[in-house]
């Protein structure tokens, strides 16, 4: 979803303006999504909005994404919210999984799910295939990145060769996005990418 940047408008504070610009983009996403045959748009809550408590908070964020779903339904898109480990982006307000299992099942809505980035994940709270089972039913989109420095598997502590394992064991058949660098420049660090793939998903 097209937002304004800086990780505006933010979902937290409860402002009428910002939900509402929210909401336009909702509007203004649909008819770029019908010219690019797109269905998944990413959508950053934003920043922990200083003297709100997180209750209000939370459901200042339920409250737009409610709003923006009512919009996006129709038409089969879906948002994606991701959680941000603080350590990349500090101050941001979605986090946690069951933080977002929370959110996800107040809106109630199939056009709000969660991207669960597993580097961030990792980063944040570790136990992927723990938190990836308790939210599996409002995951349609993983990304994926080693930790630490967020490049191709294999080059960080995450064993994906078993988080992979489990997916498949689960019958996942929603996206995998390559959300990473590469661990060595060129041509080179290219077939290094695609043979760690295949080393963790022989599949």
């Amino acid at each position: 979803m097209n937002m304004d940047g800086a990780w505006r408008p933010s979902l937290t504070t409860g402002s009428a303006d910002e939900r509402a610009r929210f909401v336009e983009h909702a509007r203004e996403s649909v008819e770029v999504a019908k010219r690019t045959n797109a269905t998944w748009m990413t959508v950053v809550c934003g920043e922990v909005a200083d003297g709100v408590p997180m209750e209000e908070q939370t459901a200042n964020v339920i409250e737009a994404l409610k709003q923006a779903s009512a919009v996006l339904e129709p038409h089969g898109l879906v948002m994606v919210c991701e959680p941000l480990n603080w350590r990349d982006h500090r101050g941001q307000f979605l986090r946690y999984t069951p933080q977002s299992i929370e959110i996800m099942r107040a809106v109630d809505s199939p056009s709000c799910r969660i991207l669960q980035d597993l580097y961030h994940q990792q980063a944040t709270e570790g136990n992927l295939i723990d938190h990836m089972n308790a939210a599996w039913d409002y995951i349609p989109y993983f990304q994926v990145g080693d930790n630490p420095g967020r490049r191709e598997p294999g080059t960080g502590e995450i064993n994906y060769a078993n988080v992979f394992k489990h997916m498949h064991g689960r019958g996942y058949d929603g996206i995998v996005g390559m959300e990473h660098g590469k661990s060595m420049g060129g041509k080179e660090g290219e077939v290094a990418l695609i043979e760690a793939y295949r080393n963790v998903d022989p599949t």
